[in-house]
Parts: C-alpha cells; sequence; structure tokens
C-alpha cells in the first residue's frame, strides 16, 4: 500500500514537473512594475514623514558657540569653575535707551522705564501659564549711564533653560527677547526707528540680542533659500534639457532626497545623537538639492544616450544605471569620506556638520538611483515622454554600432576635446601657470576672525544698540573676561591684568552686581580656595581687539598663576580660533589622504588619482587666492570665520573631485577600447555637456546661500560657487584632460591599458575611430 501511493505520488510530481513550461509565470514586465511601484510608495511615504520633519528642524537646533568648544579648552574649564560662584548662569538681555532728541535723560524717563522695566517679568509667557519671572535669575536692574544720555536696563536670563521651547515652539531665548521688543514698543512707545511717547529710542542687545537675531536670520533657512535654490535650478534644468517634464521629475527627486535627510537628521537630533546648528542645516539644504540634481543630470544623460540604442525604455534604463553606478558611488562615497573627516575636528559645530552633511549626500544618491529611475519608467513603452519634446529614438544604426555613434564627438564639447588634444601640452601648462599665479594670493586670506555685529550683512537691533552701548557705557562691562586665581595670588594677579593694554577695570567677584549698594565694600567670593576676578576691556568682548586682550591676560596671568585660568566670551572667542586652525592642519591631510584612496581603488591608477588630486588642490588654492582679491579690496569684508577655509576646503575638494571622476571614469571606459588620448577625446565630449551643467547647477544651489544675510554663509557661498565653475569649466574642460592627454597611457600606472589592447592603432583604437574622435593618426602631420 504505501509502495503503490508513493509510486502514483511520484507520477503526478513528474507529470507536473512537465506541466512547468506551459504554465503561465510572472513576466519581466509584471516584476519591473511592481518593483516601481513599491518604490514610488516608499518614497512617497518618505515624503510625508520627512516633509513634516523638515519643517521641525530649527526645534532641534543648538547654536550656542560655548557648546561646541572642546571640553580641554582653557575658556570651557575657567566657564566651568565660574559655575560654582553662582548659583545659575545667565545669559544677559540689555536694552539700551536714549532720548531722541541726543540729550539728557529726564527723571520721567528715568521713572518710566524703571516700571516697564520691573513689570515686565510678571508678563506671562506666549503659550503658556509661566511668567517671565521663572526664566530670570535676578530682578532688573536699571542704570544710567555717567553722561547722562542713556539708560541701560540688564535683563538676567537663565542660560541652563535658554534653549528650552515655549510657546509656538521657539526657545526661550527667542520669545524673550521679541515679547520684550514688543512691550518696549507698546509701553514705551520706544523703538529703534521711531521715538515713542517719552521721546525714547530702544534696541534689544547683549548676548540674548544677538542670539535671537542670529536665529532669526537662519530662518529664511527653511523657506527663502530653499525656494530660492529650486527656483534657479529648475531653470537652468529647464535651458538644459529643453523639455517641460525632465526638470520636474529631477527637482521631484531632490525634494524628495531632502525629505529624507531631513527625517533622518531630525531624529537623530532630537534623541541628542547628533548635535545640529543653523549653518549645518543651512548646507544640508543645499548640499542635498545641489548632489541630487547632479547625480540625476549624469544617470538622464547616460539614459538619454541609451535610449538610442536600446527598443524599451527598461532596456535603456538598466544599461545606464549599471553604467553610471560606479561614479555616481565613488562620487558619493568620496564626498561622504571627505565630511566625515570633520568628526576629527576640535569644534562641535564643525563635528556637528560631518554627519548631517554624509546623511544628505546619502539621502541624494539614494534618491537619485531609486526614486529617479522609477518615476522615468512609470509610463512603460511610452516612458520616452519625459524627454518630451526632443524625444531620444532608436536607430538601426545606433543599434548596430552603439560605439561608433557617441552622443557629442561632432558637438561643441567634441570640437574643444580636439582643439585640447592638439595643444595638450601649452593647455595644461598656461592653465597650471594661471591657476598658480592666482593661487599665490592665498597667504593674504585673512580667516582670524570677526567680531559679532560684522557677522551680520543687514542692519539688525542688536549690532545697533551694541554700538549705542559702547558709546554710553563701559563697553566689556556686559560679559568680562574672567580669571579664576588661587586667593593667594589675586592680588598681584589683579594689578598686573590692570596694566594690560585694552583692560579698562579689574574687580573681584563679590556676589553683588557691579554699582549696587554696598559692592564696593563686600569681600570677594572664596570657592575652594580660588577667587572669581571680572575684567573689564575698553573694546566689546566679541571684537578682535577682546580677543588680542585675551591672548595679552592669559600670558599675565600664567606667567604669575600657572593653575589660573582664563575664560569669559572673548576667551571662548579666542579658544574657537586656536581650535579652527588646529582643525585645518589636521583635517586637511587626512581628506586628502583618503580621498586619494578613494580614487586609486576606483580608476585603478596611482597616476591618475594623483594627476586629480593634486589638480583640485591647485583649484582650491585659486579659490582662497580669489576669494582674498575680492573680500579685501571689492567687497570690503572685515575679515572670515576661522572656520571657512576647513569648510571650503572639505567641500571643494570632494566636490571638486566628483566631476573629475565623472569625467575619468568615462576616459577610462573610452581608453580601454580606444587607447588613452582617443579616449580622453571622446570622454570629454562626451561628459562635457552634462558635467558643464552639474556644476553649474551646484554653483547656483551654494551662491543661494547668500540669501541669508550672515557673512560666514555669504563667504562660503561665494568661494564654493566660484570653485566649482573655477573646477568644472577650468580643471575639468582643460587642466586634466590636456595633462591625462600628454601623459598617454603612463596615466593609468601601474595598470597597462595600452598593452591589453593587441593589435590596436598606435594613437588607440582602429584609424578610423581615431579619425573620428579627432585624434591623430599616423599620417596626421600633428600626430607626435
Amino acid at each position: 500500500m504505501t509502495f503503490r501511493t508513493s509510486r502514483a505520488f511520484g507520477e503526478r510530481g513528474a507529470r507536473a514537473c512537465r506541466m512547468l513550461p506551459s504554465m503561465p509565470s510572472l513576466r519581466p514586465s509584471v516584476t519591473r512594475a511592481l518593483l516601481i511601484l513599491v518604490a514610488l510608495v516608499a518614497w512617497l511615504a518618505i515624503g510625508s514623514l520627512g516633509g513634516v520633519a523638515q519643517g521641525k528642524l530649527s526645534q532641534v537646533q543648538t547654536n550656542d558657540a560655548a557648546a561646541f568648544l572642546p571640553s580641554s579648552a582653557e575658556s570651557t574649564l575657567a566657564a566651568e569653575a565660574s559655575r560654582e560662584f553662582v548659583e545659575t548662569p545667565a545669559l544677559p538681555a540689555l536694552v539700551v535707551l536714549t532720548p531722541q532728541d541726543g540729550g539728557q535723560v529726564t527723571d520721567e524717563q528715568v521713572a518710566a522705564v524703571t516700571e516697564v522695566a520691573q513689570a515686565f517679568p510678571q508678563e506671562p509667557v506666549p503659550g503658556t501659564d509661566a511668567t517671565w519671572s521663572s526664566y530670570l535669575t535676578a530682578d532688573p536692574v536699571v542704570t544710567p549711564s555717567q553722561d547722562g544720555e542713556a539708560l541701560l536696563v540688564i535683563y538676567s536670563l537663565d542660560a541652563d533653560s535658554a534653549e528650552e521651547l515655549v510657546g509656538d515652539e521657539e526657545s526661550v531665548t527667542n520669545a524673550f527677547v521679541t515679547d520684550l521688543r514688543a512691550t518696549l514698543l507698546e509701553d514705551l512707545g520706544a523703538s529703534a526707528d521711531s521715538a515713542g511717547e517719552l521721546g525714547l529710542n530702544a534696541w534689544v542687545t547683549g548676548p540674548a540680542g544677538f542670539v535671537a537675531d542670529l536665529v532669526t536670520a537662519f530662518g529664511g533657512i527653511d523657506g527663502v533659500l530653499l525656494l530660492v535654490a529650486l527656483a534657479a535650478v529648475l531653470l537652468i534644468l529647464v535651458v538644459v534639457y529643453r523639455s517641460p517634464l525632465l526638470p520636474l521629475v529631477v527637482i521631484l527627486t531632490a525634494v524628495f532626497g531632502l525629505c529624507l535627510a531631513g527625517y533622518v537628521v531630525y531624529e537623530l537630533a532630537d534623541a541628542g545623537t547628533i548635535v545640529l546648528n543653523g549653518q549645518a542645516q543651512g548646507i544640508l539644504s543645499i548640499l542635498v538639492v545641489g548632489a541630487s540634481v547632479d547625480y540625476a543630470l549624469l544617470l538622464v544623460a547616460r539614459y538619454r544616450e541609451e535610449l538610442r540604442h536600446a527598443e524599451h525604455p527598461a532596456d535603456a534604463m538598466r544599461r545606464a544605471w549599471r553604467a553610471c553606478l560606479e561614479p555616481i558611488a565613488a562620487s558619493a562615497g568620496t564626498v561622504v569620506a571627505g565630511v566625515l573627516c570633520l568628526l576629527l575636528s576640535d569644534l562641535g559645530s564643525n563635528r556637528s556638520l560631518g554627519p548631517v552633511a554624509a546623511i544628505g549626500i546619502a539621502s541624494a544618491l539614494l534618491a537619485a538611483l531609486t526614486l529617479l529611475p522609477a518615476i522615468l519608467l512609470v509610463a512603460g513603452k511610452r516612458s520616452r515622454v519625459f524627454f518630451w519634446p526632443r524625444i531620444p529614438r532608436a536607430t538601426p544604426e545606433a543599434q548596430a554600432e552603439p560605439d561608433a555613434t557617441v552622443e557629442g564627438v561632432g558637438g561643441l564639447w567634441g570640437r574643444l576635446a580636439r582643439w585640447v588634444a592638439r595643444r595638450a601640452r601649452v593647455v595644461w601648462v598656461v592653465t597650471a601657470a594661471v591657476l598658480v599665479g592666482f593661487a599665490a594670493f592665498l597667504p593674504t586670506f585673512d580667516a582670524s576672525g570677526t567680531s559679532e555685529s560684522d557677522v551680520f550683512r543687514t542692519e539688525v537691533d542688536a549690532v545697533t544698540g551694541e554700538e549705542v552701548l559702547a558709546e554710553h557705557f563701559p563697553a566689556g562691562a556686559v560679559q568680562p573676561i574672567t580669571v579664576i586665581v588661587p586667593q593667594d595670588d589675586a592680588q598681584e594677579v589683579a594689578q598686573a591684568v590692570a596694566d594690560v593694554d585694552g583692560v579698562d577695570a579689574v574687580t573681584p567677584y563679590t556676589g553683588m552686581p557691579a554699582g549696587a549698594p554696598g559692592s564696593g565694600d563686600a569681600e570677594p567670593v572664596v570657592v575652594d580656595g580660588t577667587v572669581r576676578l571680572d575684567v573689564t576691556t575698553t573694546a566689546p568682548s566679541d571684537t578682535v581687539e577682546a580677543t588680542e586682550a585675551v591672548r595679552d591676560v592669559r600670558t599675565v596671568v600664567h606667567e604669575l598663576s600657572p593653575d589660573a585660568l582664563v575664560g569669559g566670551a572673548a576667551a571662548e572667542k579666542v579658544d574657537t580660533i586656536d581650535a579652527a586652525q588646529r582643525d585645518l592642519r589636521v583635517i586637511v591631510p587626512v581628506v586628502l589622504t583618503v580621498i586619494m584612496l578613494i580614487l586609486m581603488l576606483l580608476l585603478r591608477s596611482v597616476v591618475a588619482a594623483l594627476v586629480l588630486l593634486v589638480a583640485n588642490v591647485l583649484s582650491f588654492a585659486a579659490t582662497l587666492g580669489v576669494g582674498a582679491i575680492l573680500f579685501e579690496h571689492v567687497f570690503d569684508f572685515p575679515g572670515a570665520d576661522p572656520t571657512v577655509p576647513l569648510f571650503a576646503f572639505v567641500f571643494l575638494v570632494a566636490l571638486g573631485v566628483d566631476y573629475s571622476i565623472f569625467l575619468m571614469t568615462r576616459v577610462r571606459e573610452e581608453s580601454v577600447r580606444h587607447g588613452t588620448r582617443v579616449g580622453v577625446v571622446r570622454g570629454l565630449a562626451v561628459t562635457g555637456g552634462v558635467i558643464t551643467s552639474a556644476g553649474v547647477v551646484l554653483a547656483t544651489t551654494f551662491a543661494a546661500l547668500a540669501v541669508i544675510p550672515l557673512l560666514f554663509l555669504v563667504q562660503l557661498a561665494f568661494l564654493v560657487a566660484f570653485g566649482v565653475l573655477l573646477d568644472t569649466f577650468v580643471v575639468r574642460s582643460l587642466l586634466v584632460p590636456a595633462l591625462v592627454h600628454d601623459l598617454d597611457d603612463r596615466t593609468w600606472w601601474p595598470a597597462r591599458i595600452g598593452a591589453r589592447r593587441r593589435g590596436a592603432h598606435p594613437a588607440g583604437g582602429s584609424p578610423a575611430v581615431a579619425a573620428a574622435a579627432g585624434a591623430p593618426t599616423r599620417t596626421d602631420p600633428t600626430a607626435g
């Protein structure tokens, strides 16, 4: 029974197996349709989540400069020691008021200001049941100036809760300053632009005022910056593609890539895994849009080329995707590796940009390689419609001889490629000489830092208020230099510091506000055998003069008391400058080493990798040289933030290598078939248009950073935009092709591409192919 049953089952199984070929199976078109559907649904889900997260990124920002300093910095150690002298650290918000007629402050005005100042802490915090008094560490103090021409109101915000979110999910600092300015206008009728009923003008300044105005300036990131960048890119794409549909697809890809990046960054920042600040958020938007469009341009260009050789768009996309995967992935990997080197920085603001930018590039890569192909194939056999009205069609000639119909060889870039090939040595020598000439101005680039008032490129309340404050009150009294010194050395140190240039006064901390009744007779506060000396400078704490005073004070203090610590706002600025200079020395060699290794692995050549790296470093040096000339003599900038050269280096070298990678991977592909010199001509002819378009797009997106009125971003926008254009039109179009053409097969050392092509024409490929590409043959009088 068991035997017969088994035999019967075996016979039925055999018959079923014989029937399988005739049964309907899942066709490739159905599989492809399912994959496209899954990709589109997944990206729609990402867009819904990421769009919400993108709008909330400002809620997880940290813009406190002190929070980014290394824990070993002297100012950080001094700040920790200073906390022992006070119950709660304070973030001052200063209100400066002056008579509209420029005269003396009257008793009536003093009384009115005092009444409003004391009543304001009882005002409710917008959107909560609390009052502002719960966020203040002391009662407001109203102080007339010695010349009697101004009033100063000091509010001490709790520094520990300054970044908490209140009301409409804005920080305590921003909400406090906004409410204070509105109250001054309502109760006193005073504003910076018009005199009130009491004849007073008022400004809110100090550290809290500057933070609030900085947050307001960064507020343009969420809306204006992105709209400007996308509008500019859309216009360029319309010109490039001459199609109304394809630019929208590319822009849509960039937007969804930004949604993915925004979602990941928000979740990580909200969990405290990474730190996000305003400048990192702005750069994230620009980087994702620029990179997404760059990768899309390369893939679409190759797809368009393959559409001339394939009947079905899916076949063309498969070939294009495989051909572009290596250069696009290598390009993204180069940028990711470059920005992740920022994790070696001593400054938290630099370290935070590393993972944020890496997430942005990875998101752009995923969008370009998954969402873009899915959209372009969504119409099936009719997917060529996205190129309307210039729809590429498959031709018998292109299908029969795909290698002989490379698009672009006979066009503008083909003519340029042949011109470079005929004058290769002259082209690269002259080009390199011009770049070296601009690079000679690099040492004059001033990155020693600027004052906070110079950070803003438009007039803001905090800057104007600080200028008025400096006219009527001791400029450095608000944020003095703090010296934590052993009690036994305090008197000697105080006397020595008082003689330092730029120091106005040295006062032991007594726990009482300066100028308060009895403060002069109070004993200094002693904590663990140390006292705190408050050093008032003649210049405001955020100025270059104050930082110079800090260096001199530290020299004097450490000579007399090696264990003493010198801190304060000006000292934090000094430590930031020193950390940025250290970062430049450490990170630049690491970035160059990492990029060199990636290029060697990609191109399988030491010489080619070295050529590309040297060319891009030279381009960066020339860009900074041009920047030094324009910033100092044309734009009249007061200097540059010390982090500008580092950020410019990371982005220019990493992004600049991108275009060389796009070029050289195609040159290598063509060189294997036709020889290096013909490969250079064909590679430049084919990639010239798409790479130039990508360079213009990336330069335009970075230039959009200039809409945010902050000096740091304006300078970075110019340097990256100009550097990308210089690399696109000069380095990648002239210097690298000419140099590779001159080196010939030596470019690929230690590989020997020419040796693998037995019987190849000396110029590369057959004489017919060489002639078609414009390369010299043995009978060509220009051969040599």
